[in-house]
């Protein structure tokens, strides 16, 4: 018996590990239930919750364009802009400085720079290079672990209404290395809250102890996950939200030393929430991106979009599609942010972004001439209450596109025409 649970719990700790993209056919649901709330109303939900029930201040979405730090091409974590906080360097004037609970729902961008996953985009179910974080964060000690953990759990199983017994948490089991005890506490704290022992399972600093980079604060953490199998044969647990509770920092020696304030920092993923919650098994299968699969499939009169990976997406016709539709978002609000694609830094990321979603649309899907351009007002549609920049800037945004690919189109026909291979973004090289 105790063979057979060690056995279990071992395979639970890889599927965490991996965090798996969605490996189920990504049509089918994850219920008969009518899907619930809208993503709008996903994300309106996450605000209103820790405003007005926990007193968070709500604060805009940064700008994707880092301001003041070199060290990122784009900003790719809720907690970007609230760095000074954590580092200690706030203007003591500024209205940063005041900040003691707040929330929000941050544009991210992850292509490029350490965190990349532009080559992942299309080939699977989940990954994206634009997406939205929702977070709230304590700062000073204003809580800490017991109001954090607590908080998520009414959060996800009272207001979203999340069977509890689909949600497993992992914490910070400890490092006798850096001489780190296990934070005992997080697992306390999910036992009082009804999480069986079972599904309460400790990991060490690779997956549970996060940093802000080679020096700097940071702290164990204590993760959520959901199970998309729901009793169905073996558990896959997906990751949905991750709570950061940052109370040292890496000196430059490489030793940790305790922070003089604590806090908190989470961070969730608004693509893979709204798929949970709709019973979806892939986060492009929400109404997110279905009016942009609509419109690619109305545009370009290619296939209808199945949701096919792998040598099951014959011709890479529904990789196009979700290559197209993320692609046509991460633009769009980069553009309206005030980065257009160019030939270094962000902007050159930016411009191998377009052309990797013109070479998809006009060589796979057979789009026709000003199609990309076409797709913004949907992107504006979908995005544009909550981020009215998209809203202001819908006609910029179209005409740099158009423009970049008309020029773009053109030296990839120069490119066939002189099998000019040695170019990096030359065709073929999808």
């Amino acid at each position: 018996m105790a063979a057979s649970v060690a056995a279990a719990v071992g395979g639970l700790r890889r599927a965490i590990r991996r965090s798996p993209p969605w490996r189920s056919p990504s049509r089918r649901p994850l219920s008969s239930a009518p899907p619930p709330a809208q993503a709008s109303a996903v994300r309106d939900a996450f605000l209103s919750f820790f405003r007005d029930r926990h007193g968070h201040r709500l604060v805009p979405s940064a700008s994707v364009r880092p301001r003041g730090d070199p060290s990122l091409l784009f900003v790719n974590a809720g907690m970007n802009q609230f760095k000074p906080i954590f580092l200690g360097t706030v203007d003591p004037r500024s209205e940063m400085a005041g900040f003691r609970r707040v929330a929000n729902s941050q544009k991210c961008v992850r292509a490029g720079g350490s965190h990349n996953d532009l080559e992942d985009v299309g080939r699977d179910l989940s990954h994206h290079t634009f997406f939205e974080m929702l977070g709230n964060w304590a700062f000073g000690g204003e809580y800490f672990k017991e109001e954090a953990c607590s908080m998520a759990w009414e959060l996800l199983t009272q207001a979203y209404g999340l069977p509890e017994d689909r949600l497993w948490v992992s914490y910070f089991g400890g490092d006798p290395k850096a001489g780190l005890d296990p934070d005992l506490e997080s697992r306390d704290i999910w036992l009082s809250l009804g999480v069986p022992a079972s599904r309460v399972l400790s990991f060490g600093p690779q997956e549970n102890f996060w940093e802000m980079g080679d020096t700097g604060p940071c702290g164990p953490c204590t993760e959520i996950h959901y199970d998309l199998a729901g009793g169905m044969g073996a558990p896959q647990l997906v990751e949905l939200w991750n709570l950061v509770f940052m109370q040292h920092n890496r000196e430059a020696d490489g030793s940790l030393q305790p922070l003089p304030q604590r806090h908190v920092d989470t961070g969730m993923g608004l693509e893979r929430l709204v798929a949970v919650l709709q019973g979806r098994r892939s986060t492009y299968d929400t109404d997110l991106f279905s009016p942009l699969l609509n419109a690619i499939h109305q545009g370009c009169g290619a296939p209808p979009y199945l949701g096919r990976v792998g040598a099951a997406d014959e011709g890479r016709t529904d990789m196009a599609y979700r290559v197209v539709a993320d692609h046509i978002r991460t633009l769009s609000v980069c553009i309206a942010d005030g980065i257009s694609p160019g030939m270094s830094g962000a902007p050159l990321v930016l411009r191998r972004i377009l052309r990797r979603a013109v070479r998809f649309s006009t060589e796979v899907l057979r789009a026709p001439p000003g199609f990309l351009g076409s797709l913004v007002p949907v992107v504006v549609e979908t995005l544009g209450d909550t981020y009215p920049e998209l809203q202001k800037s819908s006609a910029q945004i179209a005409n740099l596109v158009s423009e970049d690919k008309a020029a773009f189109l053109a030296s990839l026909q120069w490119g066939r025409s002189a099998d000019h291979r040695s170019d990096p973004e030359a065709p073929g090289t999808f």
